[in-house]
């Protein structure tokens, strides 16, 4: 694949190219972005190696793709005016297409009619199946299997990056897990799950516990669950609640980034503290459950320094803290594995 990130190819403001990068990194042949040609996802990311940051689709080309990644989520999730002709040229040379916009791109008629010229097809990850318009039942009561689910001190704070190593060293260790992903760089990672934030307001619980139950069906010991949005952000909380109560979480692990110090309402963060016992108390209206740990985003920070502030976070709040992204997953797991050994749930 090739990925459009113009003009927003960044730490922060590209996260499903950035997804792709880390965990279909093989895939992935170049990034355009005509504000950083030349470049390498290494020198704009810091991780990445040596993919190629390049002007335009017929510029990628070279790499012969047989698809193109929209590689942002703006807020609103909205297709740029300015990328018709980009579209357009990515149809007429027969690539497929995937996006994660809010705006449907096989709704489109033109670029539905060139698909069909041309022979390619559009994937709406965000586009969501009727089956999904359904109201919680409650089915947690029943469930055997653990569900795991990550929460934030804001948005986009590496909710599933976090939640990806931890399910990777999971497996790694044996136990028969699955990952849900719940927005389109999960779902784009995993090939499964539904992306929350396209839902009707009454139906993210259900729609959640209906993808949990089809999960839990074919018998794994932990179910990882995709995190979405923050409790205390404005814009976004709706979906954080919807995805808590359609989850009802076992243990939940905190993301938090210590370089934010506002969201993006220039509004100051709440105390870490606070958070975690806002976040479990939601929760253990109807069940118990706690925060085992904190994921780190340290986008900024040297290795040593990250190390330093996940040190601080110990020290404040008694929880294993670290950036998995930088030294992985077994800290958390660690953590999970011991929680479950004392609520009576093992291999």
């Amino acid at each position: 694949m090739i990925i459009l990130a113009e003009g927003n190819f960044s730490p922060l403001h590209s996260k499903t190219a950035n997804g792709a990068i880390v965990y279909l990194h093989d895939e992935v042949l170049a990034v355009i972005d005509s504000t950083q040609t030349g470049k390498t996802a290494q020198d704009v990311l810091g991780y990445g190696g040596t993919i190629p940051v390049v002007k335009n689709v017929e510029e990628a080309l070279r790499f012969n793709p047989d698809t193109l990644l929209i590689g942002i989520a703006p807020a609103g999730g909205r297709l740029p005016e300015s990328w018709h002709s980009e579209i357009v040229t990515t149809l007429r040379h027969r690539l497929n297409i995937i996006s994660g916009l809010h705006t449907y791109i096989s709704d489109d008629a033109e670029f539905a009619a060139l698909a069909r010229e041309f022979g390619c097809t559009i994937g709406d990850l965000r586009k969501i199946p009727p089956e999904f318009e359904v109201v919680s039942q409650g089915n947690w009561r029943a469930r055997k299997a653990k569900t795991v689910l990550t929460v934030g001190t804001d948005c986009n704070i590496g909710k599933m990056t976090t939640m990806l190593e931890v399910y990777k060293e999971f497996r790694k260790r044996g136990w028969k897990s699955d990952f849900i992903g719940t927005g389109q760089t999960g779902i784009l990672i995993s090939g499964k799950g539904i992306a929350v934030d396209s839902i009707i307001s009454d139906y993210v619980a259900g729609s959640i516990e209906k993808v949990i139950d089809a999960s839990a069906s074919q018998n794994p010991d932990v179910i990882f669950v995709e995190g979405q949005g923050a409790l205390t952000h404005q814009g976004y909380s709706a979906v954080t609640l919807g995805l808590m109560h359609g989850t009802m979480p076992d243990a939940m692990i905190l993301c938090h980034q210590p370089a934010r110090r506002k969201d993006d309402y220039d509004i100051p963060l709440p105390g870490i503290k606070r958070l975690i016992r806002l976040h479990e108390e939601i929760v253990n209206v109807f069940r118990p459950t706690k925060i085992v740990g904190i994921g780190i985003n340290s986008v900024g920070l040297s290795d040593e320094q990250s190390k330093i502030e996940a040190k601080k976070l110990e020290d404040a709040t008694g929880l294993p803290s670290v950036d998995t992204l930088r030294f992985g997953g077994a800290k958390l797991a660690d953590a999970l594995e011991e929680y479950f050994k004392v609520n009576g749930k093992t291999r």
